[in-house]
């Protein structure tokens, strides 16, 4: 069984699993608000390079020799600074190219996904909310490190802190738009009866009409195991950002515009 820790630096708490104890990286907390994912890369690895995205729920990933071209782009007149995130080039996932690579995501109630590969010691970092799980960027993201060469059996994955499906309500016109991502049906009223009737089902009740519960992160688990990834080489968060105040923000819960980073940092 994976294990998560809680680990702290300057009297604050950040979250890390056994399955990725070889590569620096955290899930972090809401006390680490305001700091940028720069000053958090020190706590993770002094010598590494921060990079991160402006985030958009889709299912583009780069690399950061990717970001750093788009940055440089003669067209863009805007100030090259990573620091100024309205000209960072959108996208929802990281993927390294080199070693001390520190990749970044920001949640507030979406899946942070940390990936690490044992053989490659490459490493992914996705942003995976509702939209970018039906878009399949999990998968996308494996795909990018599989033509860098990853094979499925090396990968191990950690799924951070996210709002859990007890407490996820969505319409059934959402949970269908996800559900197409594991189980093709022809209309929104099968794939929602399919998904119910899965074993340990992503989809929970919900009193109103029109409405249900849905558990993204076992959307996500779900699109791995078909690509053939094992449940052990997955480890899956027990934390809910909407049912952990002290330690987590959670959009749903205050509906304000603050975020916790989680990063990892390649090998």
């Amino acid at each position: 069984m994976h294990t998560w820790h809680w680990q702290t630096w300057e009297e604050m708490s950040y979250l890390t699993c056994s399955l990725l104890e070889a590569w620096p990286h955290g899930f972090f907390t809401q006390h680490f608000w305001p700091r940028s994912p720069e000053e958090l890369t020190m706590v993770l690895h002094p010598d590494a390079s921060g990079y991160r995205l402006k985030q958009v729920h889709g299912n583009t990933v780069l690399t950061p020799g990717e970001i750093v071209t788009q940055l440089l782009s003669p067209n863009d007149e805007v100030n090259q600074n990573q620091e100024d995130y309205s000209v960072l080039p959108s996208a929802d996932g990281l993927v390294s190219e080199q070693p001390l690579q520190a990749l970044w995501v920001a949640s507030a109630d979406c899946t942070p996904v940390l990936i690490a590969d044992e053989k490659t010691l490459q490493v992914a970092a996705v942003h995976a909310g509702w939209r970018g799980t039906a878009a399949k960027i999990v998968p996308q993201a494996i795909a990018r490190l599989q033509a860098q060469g990853s094979k499925i059996q090396d990968l191990r994955i950690a799924m951070g802190p996210a709002i859990a499906g007890e407490v996820y309500q969505v319409s059934t016109q959402v949970a269908a738009e996800v559900g197409l991502s594991i189980i093709p049906q022809e209309d929104e009223k099968a794939t929602v009866e399919a998904l119910h009737e899965l074993p340990n089902p992503p989809l929970l009740p919900d009193p109103n009409p029109g409405k249900v519960r849905l558990d993204v992160r076992r959307i996500n688990f779900l699109q791995m195991e078909k690509l053939g990834i094992s449940p052990e080489q997955i480890a899956i968060a027990p934390y809910c950002t909407y049912q952990t105040p002290e330690h987590f923000f959670s959009y749903r819960r205050e509906k304000q515009k603050k975020v916790q980073w989680s990063g990892i940092v390649s090998r």
